[in-house]
């Protein structure tokens, strides 16, 4: 089972399918009872359409496709925040690490999918990158144990968590606004579906701007486990499949440089975790009236 299961859009319409080297394989049509992603999360079958695409050939060809983000209009996309030592360090106050996570909301409509640009806003200059991986639900739960959190995961993907780094500070308390500008993120290119631990237990995170390394990092040394985030996550809401949780960058960003270095037109971005991908994105201005 090596397929990629991507959401993309092609003549026009959005379709789901596995991405191969050979070409991409439509499974939406072949499987008109689950109209997304999502619905095939739902139904515990991310697996199995895996399983068949290993055995179907390419309806279209790599370049006819545009990605859009892997699951449309998720129920919930919740983002952790400083879950590497590294990351916690650059605040500089002297505290340790939190003992809980930081966590934030972002909507559908500040991402896009891989090779789209990223869109920097009229308002700010000040578009940042940061390099995630994301884990996708797909048993949903309560109070969930954490010894029995991976079991809640169908899927993984990667995201790169675009920021508007003076819009974070807009305000006393949040830092919403800076993190729901339209566009100003990427999830995907696909998701890979969840194994086991060893998938994810200590795995490299680089994120490249145009060829050098800005962030590197392993997930075995993340402050929060993937098991505690799921575990704390759902102590306060219920978790259903197909919801989205971004677990967090390493340092490194462009806003921790001296000075500055901010995104622009022209730039490349990309997020690369071991046995997911590379999730790449260029950036845009806005196009405004």
């Amino acid at each position: 089972m090596n397929a990629r299961l991507a959401t993309f859009t092609v003549d026009g319409k959005t379709r789901y399918g596995a991405v191969t080297g050979k070409g991409v394989i439509d499974l939406s049509a072949r499987h008109s009872q689950w109209p997304t992603l999502r619905e095939v999360i739902e139904a515990g079958a991310l697996r199995r359409l895996a399983e068949e695409a290993d055995t179907l050939a390419a309806d279209f060809p790599l370049d006819a496709i545009a990605y859009d983000i892997p699951i449309p209009s998720p129920g919930k996309i919740i983002c952790v925040g400083v879950n590497f030592p590294d990351r916690n360090e650059e605040y500089k106050d002297g505290q340790a690490a939190p003992s809980n996570p930081s966590l934030f909301i972002r909507l559908a409509s500040s991402f896009v999918g891989h090779g789209a640009p990223l869109v920097r806003p009229p308002e700010s200059p000040q578009l940042d990158y940061e390099g995630e991986i994301v884990i996708v639900i797909g048993k949903g739960g309560r109070r969930i144990a954490e010894a029995d959190a991976l079991g809640h995961i169908a899927a993984l993907s990667l995201c790169n968590e675009g920021t508007i780094r003076d819009w974070v500070r807009h305000a006393k308390f949040n830092v919403t606004q800076g993190k729901n500008f339209d566009r100003t993120g990427s999830i995907g290119p696909w998701l890979v579906p969840f194994t086991d631990e060893a998938q994810i237990a200590d795995i490299a995170l680089t994120t490249r701007v145009n060829g050098e390394v800005r962030q590197q990092d392993r997930t075995s040394r993340m402050i929060f486990s993937f098991r505690k985030i799921i575990n704390y996550i759902s102590t306060f809401t219920t978790l259903v499949p197909g919801d989205i949780i971004v677990t967090g960058t390493p340092t490194g960003a462009g806003a921790r440089f001296e000075p500055p270095v901010w995104l622009k037109p022209g730039d490349v971005i990309e997020v690369e975790a071991d046995g997911i991908g590379v999730l790449r994105n260029g950036v845009a201005d806005e196009a405004t009236p």
